[in-house]
C-alpha cells in the first residue's frame, strides 16, 4: 500500500503553516491542493512545511507550483519552507528553484 501525504494546519497571528509528511505524488495531491485552496479565503501568509515530505514527483511539484499561483491571483503569501535536498534538487532541475528565494541551507521562500 502507498504512503498517503498527511497535511495539518495550524494557524497563529494571521499566518497559517500547512505541514505535509509522506510522498508528494501522482494521486496524492488532493489533500493539499483542497486544504491549501480552502485556505485562500482567509488571506494573510500560508507556509507549507514540507520537511516531512520523504518522495515528491512531477506531479507533487505541479501542484505545489499551480498553489503558488492560485495564491498570487489571490492576493495570498504563500511560503515554502524546509525542502529535504532531494526535494530542493528536484526543483533546481526542473529550474523551477529561480521561483524561491533562498532563506537558508533547508529552506527557501516563494516571494
Amino acid at each position: 500500500m502507498a504512503e498517503t501525504l498527511n497535511v495539518t494546519t495550524e494557524t497563529e497571528s494571521g499566518s497559517t503553516a500547512v505541514k505535509c509528511a509522506g510522498r508528494l505524488v501522482a494521486g496524492n495531491t488532493e489533500a493539499l491542493h483542497a486544504t491549501v485552496k480552502s485556505l485562500f479565503a482567509n488571506g494573510g501568509r500560508i507556509v507549507l512545511d514540507l520537511s516531512g515530505i520523504t518522495q515528491m514527483d512531477s506531479t507533487g511539484l505541479g501542484s505545489v507550483v499551480a498553489l503558488y499561483v492560485s495564491a498570487k491571483s489571490a492576493g495570498v503569501r504563500l511560503e515554502l519552507v524546509n525542502l529535504a535536498p532531494k526535494i530542493k534538487l528536484l526543483f533546481s532541475m526542473t529550474n523551477l528553484l529561480s521561483l524561491f528565494e533562498p532563506a537558508g541551507d533547508t529552506t527557501a521562500r516563494i516571494p
